[in-house]
């Protein structure tokens, strides 16, 4: 049997590895150190175990701690926990005997233990009623990983081996395992067997004893050599120990301890046999919820206790009786008899235990709640007041000490001096930079990270613990087996063979070839997934800069294609193609312009080259559907029959809707006008056109030599003998005294005898002064012109008033008042405006003022009340 295999270098007869597991650094001569070490130190214990009953794999899991400190010491990742700095051979050390064995310098424990007694011994001191001095004495520190306790006497003095027979082990010996002595450890081993371990001095606890002794099974039926260190079996059978009813047997497995209650079921009577149930074997002795009730032996009075079992007792009214203060006695008193009150006050003494009752003798008890009135002080002493005794008394005061982390006030109403410790967590950054503190908030330095971190190669075969925040100090363990995991990329069957490692399996160094939907082959080097690694055993290694840049991310799929192909531009424009990576999907467009025809059908697209889609149409072409602009230009067609309005809809192809514009013509005459649809209109003949358009009455149009309008019927060319208009003219004389009626062919002859055109009279003078004037003509005219004499008004002059001169004088006097009275406003609003502003200013500052000083008392109020705690502090402790 050989269970250091684990620790012994790989034959020479191995397989290949790959150039990456073929360096060598200068560890390796420390670890077959270690290997070395390993076994001498579990010589003599594979020697005696192999010689025993035992078996191999009770024996490798009782040497796994010791081997994994041994595999930290060899690669030196101990690290201690208080300082997080690396353990070396020379440096002086203590380790932990209690539970975790964990290995600190001797430098820091001790800080760290003094700290420690000192801290708790100044709680104590202020907490309990005891000296500084006992404090100090019964003062413990904790281990800073496991917690366990230690007294101040056990505070490490001097640097001991492991084992603790020699005082400064050498460090020098390559052969000794550092700060070991080299010797048996010859400890005490487990269970106080009586046997004493057989390593050499080696760290962690020691293993179970390897002797074969003689012993029996937990229910003793089965007797067997095993280990002295696994001595306690079960032989897997029933136990069938007597339980303690002495009635039943145990029906459990063999198990180590006492048996379990009796749990068998039958039925049971009450103490008092009023009662059966059916109850557990072992609740068998219960009691009813009945009074006894059982007559007693005076004849008079029954039993009032519970259920119970044996004799009731006499009756307790028997013999001497007393009232019920208790004062006067009464002899021969039978017991169906009252005793009588005396009379005298009660004078018991009440719940408070410092007043008495006042009331007369009577039966029953006295009041629950003293209200005697007493002066009481509160807990922090800063009230008193007289309260009833049975009232407590407390202040609204908090109290402004501070806790014993020296952080937080205790913030207690009526706080009695004895402030609780703090319950905030403390939750400050360790030093690992991982966790925060979880205890409750304290004074000094936290304690350090407990956890330890496993590092571990990809196997777990070899692995070691390091203080959590060391990792990055540390570096993996090498392992001489080969790598069991399997490759995950698609050359697993040509690739090498690698030894096992720490993190992921080292990339494959084969061509990818992976063919692309597109045809062509990658080219690059393999960048399959790779194996992740254990999550159990995680570290996060030093950075190292990378002198070249990979050129693909293990586990990712291939990149885009980077063959190059030709790409016609995304309008298929002949003559436009370009060069491009077959992976670069994305079109591009020329500087051509589209070019293709609009949906109209009349217009062209006048964009730049852009994307097209071809659909398959029902007859087997492409059909193109232009994603082009557009066409919102007017229609431009001419319509037929033509037509001066443009078509209403826009751009649009086929032909246009018939114009249903309505057309307005008047008629030829101007007197109305009409309204026709263009298409029916253009529709129409000239002739039929002319009919339409006439009106039907008579032409309005006036003649041009006079000012009668024609009587013929509304018509399209020029009036018809204009020159021979029979209507009827007044004509006058130029004073228009005498007038007569002519014909206007007349009128217009006469004017024309006369040498003026008949056109260029206005229609107001029409037929005036064709007549002479007469002698009747000049004498009306002097009547009209002295009637017009008489008509027009006297012009009166105008007197200017005496008074006009001293008008401006009077009006300037009366502005200056109303500049005056203006102006004497406004200042009066400014200096109103003034006192408002001054007398805000006045309330502010003395509101400030006020405020300053309250609180500047309140604070002096508050540092006498603390000055007058502190002394009542002092005068307390100095009467202890």
């Amino acid at each position: 049997m050989n269970t250091t295999a684990n620790y012994h270098p790989p034959p020479s007869s191995q397989p290949p590895f790959s150039d990456s597991d073929l360096d060598s650094d200068s560890d390796s001569e420390n670890f077959q150190v270690g290997s070395d070490l390993s076994n001498s130190i579990f010589k003599t214990y594979l020697e005696f175990s192999s010689s025993s009953s035992s078996s191999s794999s009770i024996t490798a899991v009782d040497l796994s701690k010791i081997q994994s400190f041994l595999t930290s010491s060899s690669s030196g990742a101990l690290s201690c926990l208080i300082c997080l700095e690396r353990i070396r051979p020379s440096d002086p050390t203590w380790s932990c005997s209690s539970l975790c064995f964990a290995l600190f310098h001797l430098l820091c424990i001790q800080s760290w233990a003094r700290q420690s007694s000192d801290l708790s011994a100044a709680r104590a001191a202020a907490r309990l009623p005891i000296t500084a001095e006992t404090a100090a004495k019964q003062a413990t520190w904790n281990c800073p990983k496991c917690r366990s306790s230690y007294s101040k006497s056990e505070i490490p003095r001097c640097y001991l081996c492991f084992c603790g027979k020699l005082r400064d082990p050498p460090s020098d010996n390559p052969w000794i395992l550092p700060h070991s002595c080299g010797e048996i450890c010859n400890r005490p081993l487990r269970n106080n067997c009586g046997h004493f371990c057989l390593l050499l001095c080696h760290p962690g606890p020691c293993p179970s004893c390897p002797k074969s002794v003689k012993a029996r099974c937990f229910c003793g039926s089965v007797e067997d050599f095993r280990r002295c260190g696994f001595k306690n079996f079960s032989c897997n059978k029933l136990c069938k120990k007597r339980l303690d009813c002495n009635k039943h047997n145990c029906s459990e497995i063999c198990h180590p301890g006492t048996c379990p209650p009796c749990r068998a079921r039958e039925t049971y009577r009450c103490r008092c046999g009023k009662k059966e149930e059916e109850k557990d074997c072992c609740d068998r002795d219960y009691r009813c919820e009945n009074e006894c009730k059982k007559l007693l032996n005076c004849g008079k009075h029954v039993c009032e206790r519970g259920c119970h079992g044996g004799d009731c007792g006499e009756c307790p009214l028997q013999g001497n009786r007393t009232c019920p203060c208790g004062k006067r006695i009464y002899e021969g008193l039978p017991c169906d008899g009252v005793a009588p009150v005396c009379g005298a006050t009660c004078n018991k003494l009440l719940n408070c235990g410092f007043h008495r009752c006042p009331e007369r003798c009577h039966k029953g008890s006295c009041v629950e709640t003293c209200r005697t009135m007493v002066k009481k002080a509160c807990r922090c002493g800063g009230l008193k007041k007289e309260v009833p005794c049975y009232q407590d008394l407390s202040c609204e005061r908090k109290c402004l000490r501070m806790r014993d982390c020296g952080r937080h006030a205790c913030k207690r109403r009526c706080c009695d001096g004895d402030c609780p410790p703090c319950s905030e967590v403390c939750d400050k950054r360790l030093r690992c930079k991982n966790h925060k503190c979880p205890a409750p908030c304290h004074r000094g330095a936290c304690a350090p990270c407990p956890i330890m971190v496993t590092i571990s190669c990809a196997c777990g075969e070899t692995h070691f613990e390091v203080p959590c925040g060391t990792e990055m100090d540390h570096k993996p363990p090498k392992c001489r087996k080969l790598c069991k995991i399997a490759p995950l990329c698609r050359h697993a069957s040509t690739s090498k063979p690698h030894r096992c490692h720490y993190g992921a399996c080292p990339p494959c160094r084969a061509p990818c070839e992976e063919e692309y939907p597109c045809g062509h082959k990658c080219n690059l080097r393999c960048h399959g997934p790779r194996p992740p690694p254990n999550p159990e055993f995680t570290l996060k290694p030093k950075k190292k800069k990378s002198n070249h840049q990979t050129e693909c991310t293990p586990g990712t799929p291939c990149p885009p294609c980077p063959e190059l192909v030709w790409r016609p531009c995304v309008g298929e424009h002949f003559g436009a193609e370009r060069m491009m990576v077959c992976s670069n999907t994305t079109r591009f467009s020329c500087d051509n312009l589209c070019g293709n025809l609009l949906p109209c059908g009349n217009h062209y697209c006048t964009k730049t080259c852009h994307p097209l889609e071809t659909q398959p149409s029902s007859s087997g072409h492409q059909k193109r559907s232009e994603s082009c602009e557009v066409c919102n230009l007017p229609c431009q067609k001419v319509r037929m029959p033509k037509c001066s309005h443009p078509c209403s809809l826009p751009c649009h192809p086929g032909e246009c809707l018939p114009c249903k514009v309505l057309v307005k013509r008047s008629c030829h005459c101007g007197a109305m006008v009409h309204a026709f649809e263009c298409i029916h209109y253009n529709n129409l003949s000239e002739k039929d056109q002319v009919a339409a358009r006439s009106c039907g009455g008579p032409c309005h149009r006036k003649l041009p030599n006079c000012t009668h309008l024609c009587p013929e019927i509304c018509h399209v060319d020029k009036c018809p003998a204009p020159d021979k208009c029979s209507k009827k003219v007044t004509v006058r004389c130029k004073c228009q005294t005498l007038k007569k009626e002519w014909i206007c062919q007349d009128v217009q002859a006469a004017y024309r005898d006369t040498g003026n055109d008949p056109k260029d009279i206005p229609k107001n003078q029409f037929g005036l002064g064709l007549l002479p004037c007469n002698s009747d003509c000049k004498s009306k005219v002097q009547e009209v012109e002295s009637a017009l004499q008489l008509r027009k008004p006297k012009v009166l002059e105008k007197k200017e008033p005496e008074n006009e001169k001293h008008g401006p004088k009077r009006r300037k006097r009366r502005d200056r008042i109303q500049e005056g009275k203006q102006v004497s406003r406004f200042q009066q609003e400014f200096v109103a405006s003034v006192k408002c502003l001054l007398l805000f200013i006045i309330i502010g500052a003395a509101l400030i003022a006020v405020t300053y000083y309250s609180y500047k008392g309140l604070l002096q109020l508050s540092d006498w009340m603390n000055e007058v705690e502190l002394q009542r502090a002092r005068r307390r402790r100095s009467r202890f």
